[in-house]
């Protein structure tokens, strides 16, 4: 427990049995529940997740690999069953830092947040540290975010470092959600809908020699889809749908009749 909080962590894995261990070794001891959700892996990485500790442990297998915010989603779905105060999601392949994860928790008690999520572009080592193609990636995909959730406060839409509340999670349509890279603008989107407080909070970027599976390329396009689509719903919701309500309300005259005195 952290601060009258319950925390869960959600960990996302596929094919993660070579990191996965750090990453478990370090998760901070005020965490109540670790929920890590293997996303149909062909390697060890059911068996690596099974590491006891001062935490509550479950490890959910995915029978399809369901994508990552696929895993996320039924990480998040068994934390609601828990009644968590709050589920923080930490990547299996040890880029976040554990003891940053009670500044993302702290936001949420401090500023009464209910969703924040870590900023790494603010970071003195940006440069030094980012693969360049990425942080051109990051920069391009933040701005269509703020377009498209109406957050202009937030840097660094990609990230994936996160801590939700309990409050938050119960009204999101999680069924609805994007399940693969996309997921966390699709998030950040459906947030702005139902007019949660999001904050943003400093991590540090880290990059090991672990090999990456994003297509940059391959992803871009889809992601870009769903940022237009989810910014076509903010328009009809925040513009369009008032006027065309204004529009079909206001009375009607007919031809040659003035109005009463």
């Amino acid at each position: 427990m952290y601060r009258g909080l319950r925390v869960a962590v959600v960990i996302p894995a596929f094919n993660e049995s070579r990191l996965l261990p750090v990453t478990l070794a370090g998760l901070p001891r005020f965490v109540d529940h670790v929920l890590v959700v293997d996303d149909a892996s062909t390697d060890r990485t059911a068996v690596v997740a099974r590491r006891k500790g001062p935490w509550a442990l479950e490890v959910i297998r995915h029978a399809a690999n369901q994508g990552v915010g696929g895993a996320i989603v039924t990480g998040y779905r068994r934390a609601a069953s828990l009644g968590v105060d709050a589920a923080v999601v930490v990547g299996a392949d040890a880029q976040m830092d554990p003891a940053e994860m009670s500044h993302l928790l702290d936001a949420l008690v401090d500023d009464a947040a209910d969703y924040a999520k870590g900023d790494r572009l603010g970071h003195r080592e940006l440069w030094r540290r980012m693969p360049w193609i990425r942080l051109l990636g990051n920069l391009a995909l933040t701005g269509l975010t703020r377009l498209s959730s109406g957050y202009w406060h937030i840097r660094d839409s990609q990230c994936g470092y996160t801590a939700i509340s309990g409050s938050a999670l119960s009204r999101l349509p999680l069924g609805d959600l994007y399940p693969r890279y996309g997921f966390p603008n699709d998030l950040l989107a459906k947030l702005g809908e139902i007019g949660a407080t999001v904050r943003d909070c400093p991590v540090t970027p880290i990059y090991g020699d672990e090999v990456s599976r994003l297509r940059i390329p391959r992803v871009m396009l889809p992601i870009f889809l769903l940022i237009l689509r989810s910014g076509a719903r903010r328009l009809w919701r925040s513009r369009l749908r008032p006027l065309a309500l204004a529009l079909t309300s206001a009375p009607r005259r007919l031809p040659g009749h003035a109005p009463s005195p």
